[in-house]
């Protein structure tokens, strides 16, 4: 039998490969419009970001996830996703 792959994505704090399963997407819809993905199924530009707080602020200063997400990220939305992230 073979073994079922398991997909890597990078995360944009640490640049580490992980399993898709222990990330958090953050997503990018056509609006513009940038939102947490807990179930990774919404329609859209996604970055991937480690469940550490550590790893969020690290690709937020970096600027990562602006660049990968390709929009202008602003502070309001920043804690939105920090406070999506501690619940």
């Amino acid at each position: 039998m073979k073994t079922k792959k398991i997909p890597q994505r990078m995360c944009t704090g640490c640049m580490e490969m992980k399993p898709k399963k222990e990330l958090i997407r953050v997503v990018r819809s056509k609006e513009g419009e940038v939102s947490v993905d807990l179930v990774g199924k919404k329609p859209g530009r996604g970055a991937y970001v480690c469940k550490s707080l550590e790893c969020l602020e690290k690709s937020f200063k970096s600027k990562r996830l602006e660049r990968n997400l390709e929009v202008k990220i602003s502070e309001d939305i920043y804690t939105r996703l920090r406070d999506e992230m501690n619940e």
